[in-house]
């Protein structure tokens, strides 16, 4: 009887056991660029559902958003995510120089790890008052422009090669460029450190004519605000925005969350994700289902960083490291 007592004690334990580890919770934070936050926060839900169904497990999705560059710093001074989904690939980079991620972390999923893409472009107030079309609209006297830092945001970033490339692409010489950049950040009153902070001050703030932003931003602004009380205009010529991610190697190996950290980045290529990013205005990498969401993300005349810039380390390292183009032209308000 003592004996049978005992084995019934320890199947117990086991059984105890075995349900605690069933029961255990995973955990990851995903640190994203400012503008994502919508798209990430029912992608998680999506993400939580299909793993569960899967693995059986549950898992936690908490969220860190704010300026791409400016979370790349926060995740080298401390800021421990298990994954990065960063609108641009220098800020990964900067991970990846830091010992954070390795070094070939584009090549680690398709499309250099980017399973999607927005581009810049203008929202202007409702009817258009100062006839905003195109970037050199935006160098007018008389035209108050917002735009975030592109020192601090890959949103802001995006926003100052895409008019430097529009000069480009049509003949002009960077002399060229840099004047219509100079001519367009006179025109504006203040850089907020994000596209976030951007909208904010466009939108709430009602401070200038035309935002200057992420296409996905655009018709979550109209949701939230209204669409009566702005227009979007699609430049003639804009860039396109990869939008890449990974795993933080060192953190996730941590954790120990690497199995699901991978899973979620790679669930993003999956239909049903790349589906919801087209219901959210980003891009997606589904030849179907991007024709599928053609009235909403019309086909584009737009230049990858490539073939203006060469990459975005180069851009980085002519325009927007201190001293650079974006110093020479930019005089603080």
């Amino acid at each position: 009887m003592k004996k049978k007592y005992i084995q019934i004690v320890i199947l117990a334990l086991l059984l105890t056991a075995t349900q605690s580890v069933i029961a255990a919770e995973v955990k990851l934070l995903n640190a994203s660029y400012d503008v994502s936050r919508e798209f990430y926060k029912n992608y998680n839900s999506l993400f939580i559902k299909y793993w569960k169904q899967k693995t059986g497990d549950d898992v936690t999705v908490n969220q860190s958003h704010g300026g791409s560059s400016k979370q790349a710093r926060a995740i080298v001074d401390g800021l421990e995510a298990d994954v990065v989904t960063m609108n641009q690939s220098t800020d990964v980079d900067i991970l990846a120089e830091n010992q954070l991620i390795a070094a070939d972390w584009a090549k680690r999923l398709p499309n250099n790890s980017a399973p999607f893409t927005s581009t810049t472009v203008l929202l202007v107030r409702k009817g258009n008052p100062k006839n905003i079309k195109d970037w050199n609209d935006l160098a007018k006297t008389g035209v108050s422009v917002i735009i975030a830092n592109p020192k601090t945001s890959g949103n802001g970033r995006y926003a100052y090669l895409a008019a430097w490339g529009s000069v480009i692409k049509q003949g002009g010489k960077p002399a060229q460029a840099k004047e219509l950049l100079a001519k367009i950040f006179a025109n504006v009153p203040l850089l907020e450190t994000g596209g976030r902070g951007a909208t904010t001050t466009f939108v709430q703030r009602d401070i200038g004519d035309v935002l200057v932003t992420f296409e996905n931003e655009v018709e979550l602004i109209k949701q939230e605000y209204g669409a009566d009380k702005f227009d979007l205009v699609y430049p003639p010529i804009s860039i396109v925005a990869d939008l890449p991610v990974s795993v933080v190697d060192k953190i996730a190996d941590k954790h120990g969350t690497r199995k699901v950290a991978e899973a979620y980045l790679n669930y993003l290529y999956s239909p049903e994700a790349q589906e919801l990013a087209a219901k959210f205005e980003l891009r997606p990498r589904d030849v179907k289902i991007a024709k599928k969401y053609s009235s909403s993300l019309p086909s584009l005349n737009l230049f990858t960083v490539e073939e203006i810039f060469g990459s975005l380390k180069l851009a980085q390292a002519e325009h927007f490291k201190d001293g650079g183009f974006f110093d020479q032209i930019y005089t603080k308000k």
